[in-house]
């Protein structure tokens, strides 16, 4: 195995994998050569005070590394520890800007007082290079800004100094207000500019001198715009002492024993009386003690200290594109990301599936079925049997996902465009109907679901649709209770125990839904649903031959259980007056079976939940078995520029609140008042529209033909 010399300086990052030959996560290498494998030989260059000196080489595969210019490894290997470089990659929006500051930029930076604006000044080498393979590294040297727009600096005095991951945003140039350029008189310092420092600013600047009077005296005549407030816009609140604090929104809505609306803010720094994120006893989102401020939402104005620049998620310009990191398919198929790798992955903007053109739908339904699941695993891996074209584009599809994080919309339109029909490329679809092509014609997978009726009748069927009337439930059910309900009522029994559920709840797109929230059951029961199967006496615990649908609301035989009965309690529950009208049925249950046999119990285990508002589809997915490892994905979370010249932003937000939320016991959780949760929460509990369920222990795979 010859390496092949690599002559053109090529610099990359490792963002997965286990330690292998040197290298390890958040790791910084040059590429010396390449193997005819295609695994990278690279000089390793390490953290600490040698930072910019490379050590011994080491090999790390090309899918395990996210490339690099010589700028950005400086930049990063300014910051420790390793996996703060690997948590800046994951919003390649902000690195993107961060690579290009320039003097005089304004930029907020974490600081001990919090997070303070300030101009670049410098761009400061660090370290000496004393060989040719010598990395400096890159800092950045800031002044600091005062609230009312002046330098903090009154003499000359050292600079502090900030790495790339203390910069949390950069304030767009044609945002920033025409006041906050340097005035005459002020001490200037003499900035040497590096040659790997891109010269953009003087651009910036000229554009900014080029601003209208009326823009002058709008930006200097007042200090806040107004913009709407939403979760994640930088605010600002004066209290009854005339003190401002400043925060991020971090929670909206109606709280716990109030009726107008109000928001949770996390603070840039520790206020003494504040909270962790909980208001009263109701927590309605997580951080550090003391910088929760609770507050109605008319308190609270855009952060002045920014002008115009509400949000926090100031995106480039129309006639800007985000870099997309290059992918070459592997011939070894990606693994479901470990629960480990996830955050640093997957969490950020564009991150997930980018989306275009109504592709909501099947955005996140790939990103839920695919990301993490290891029981739809199999079903997309490389066949040894010659594989159609548009499965060879799912899958790598796939595997990019897996191994950058990022899909871009280009992947996704070619996969759209080999479906069949111009109706998937350009107009809105519902999941369902995604689903059983995607398994019938691109996987060309039997259906995942056998179904036999009370005629004996057996079908096929790739989801399965909740049929009910309303009032066989509570208000607000559990999917539980639901798939309970609606078996019971249409007679239909499970032939066998399905490796994949997804279960589609009784709602019509975005147009009707029967219940105003559905409670998410993180295990599904299924013991009671599969035909001819051992099932237990509700009463006492002995082998059943009888169920009875008319039991199933019964207030005093718990609602919603399915209630099956040996012959003794079936005929001594229906004795009683308000039971004896009722009908049960005789059980399909195998007949060697003793009657004192204890039922195993077969369980299915939520993994994702596809969720619509206003024709838009989103999802939650878990990642893994902690509670607390719950993904939010929008496709469309935001958008850079017009509808003709623009692109879809997508998101990728972790949901710990999920877990807290669902870890709780059932009984709570049906007297949860769902208005009051974490805004995902509540929006996965009003808008749920298809829950997905899966048996580990039974993996999906190919069948041995081809279904043409």
């Amino acid at each position: 195995m010859e390496p092949q010399t690599v002559l053109k300086e090529k610099f990359f990052i490792v963002i997965r994998g286990k330690s292998r030959k040197g290298f390890c996560r958040g790791c910084i290498g040059r590429v010396e050569a390449e193997t005819q494998r295609g695994e990278l030989m690279g000089l390793l260059y390490c953290g600490g005070s040698n930072a910019g000196s490379p050590k011994s080489g080491g090999i790390v595969r090309r899918e395990d590394t996210y490339p690099l210019t010589r700028h950005q490894a400086q930049l990063l290997l300014f910051v420790s520890p390793a996996s703060k470089r690997l948590e800046l990659l994951c919003n390649p929006q902000l690195f993107s800007a961060i690579c290009e500051l320039s003097q005089d930029d304004l930029v907020v930076v974490k600081h001990k007082k919090g997070h303070l604006p300030g101009l670049v000044r410098n761009l400061m080498q660090i370290g000496r290079k004393e060989n040719k393979d010598d990395l400096h590294m890159l800092g950045f040297e800031v002044e600091f800004v005062d609230n009312d727009h002046n330098l903090s600096s009154k003499k000359p005095a050292p600079l502090p100094l900030f790495s790339a991951a203390d910069v949390v945003q950069v304030v767009p140039s044609y945002s920033v207000p025409v006041g906050l350029h340097w005035k005459d008189g002020l001490n200037r310092k003499a900035v040497t500019r590096i040659n790997s420092m891109p010269n953009i600013g003087s651009h910036a600047r000229q554009a900014r001198e080029n601003h209208t009077e009326q823009s002058l005296i709008q930006s200097q005549g007042s200090r806040t715009c107004h913009v709407p407030l939403e979760v994640g816009s930088m605010v600002e609140v004066v209290s009854n002492s005339g003190v401002t604090v400043y925060g991020v929104v971090r929670w909206l809505g109606v709280p716990g024993g109030k009726t107008d609306e109000w928001a949770g803010i996390e603070l840039d720094y520790e206020v003494n009386g504040c909270s962790d994120g909980k208001y009263g006893s109701q927590r309605y989102f997580t951080c550090k003690g003391n910088r929760a401020l609770f507050v109605p939402i008319t308190k609270c104005s855009p952060d002045s200290r920014f002008v115009c620049s509400s949000t926090g998620r100031e995106a480039p310009r129309p006639s800007e594109t985000l870099p997309v990191p290059p992918f070459e398919d592997s011939e070894e198929d990606a693994p479901p990301i470990p629960e480990s790798e996830v955050v640093s992955l997957l969490v950020g903007k564009m991150k997930g599936i980018q989306g275009h053109i109504n592709s909501c739908y099947l955005d996140a339904t790939l990103f839920s079925l695919f990301s993490s699941s290891v029981t739809l695993d199999n079903i997309c891996q490389k066949s040894a049997d010659t594989e159609q074209p548009i499965t060879c584009t799912l899958r790598k599809i796939v595997n990019r996902l897996r191994r950058q994080g990022f899909v871009p919309a280009e992947s996704v339109m070619n996969f759209r465009e080999q479906l069949g029909c111009d109706t998937f490329r350009t107009e809105e679809k519902d999941p369902e109907e995604f689903i059983t092509v995607l398994f019938q014609k691109v996987l060309c997978m039997e259906p995942l679901l056998k179904l036999r009726s009370r005629d004996e009748t057996s079908q096929g069927a790739y989801t399965f649709q909740i049929f009910l009337e309303k009032e066989q439930v509570g208000q607000i059910p559990t999917v539980q209770q639901l798939l309970d309900t609606s078996c019971l009522s249409g007679d239909l029994k499970f032939e066998e125990m399905p490796s994949c559920l997804m279960v589609q709840m009784p709602r019509f797109g975005n147009k009707y839904k029967m219940f105003s929230h559905i409670i998410p059951s993180t295990e599904l029961d299924i013991t009671d649903l599969l035909y001819n199967s051992p099932r237990e006496c509700f009463i006492c615990g002995r082998s059943a031959g009888h169920e009875c649908l008319q039991c199933l609301p019964d207030r005093k035989l718990q609602p919603g259980r399915i209630k099956q009965y040996c012959t003794t309690c079936n005929t001594q529950v229906h004795t009683h007056p308000s039971r004896q009208g009722h009908s049960p049925t005789a059980l399909a249950v195998p007949e060697d079976v003793a009657s004192d046999t204890p039922v195993s119990r077969h369980m299915m285990q939520l993994f994702a939940v596809l969720c619509i508002q206003t024709s838009h589809y989103v999802s939650f997915v878990k990642y893994g078995p902690d509670p607390h490892s719950w993904l939010f994905f929008d496709s469309m979370a935001d958008r850079c520029g017009d509808d003709q010249r623009g692109y879809n932003i997508p998101e990728i937000r972790a949901c710990p609140e999920l877990g807290d939320f669902l870890s709780q016991p059932e009984e709570e959780l049906a007297r949860a008042n769902p208005t009051q949760s974490h805004e995902l929460v509540r929006r996965l509990l009003c808008d749920s529209y298809m829950f997905l369920y899966q048996n580990p222990a039974k993996p999906l795979s190919k069948p041995n033909h081809q279904v043409s």
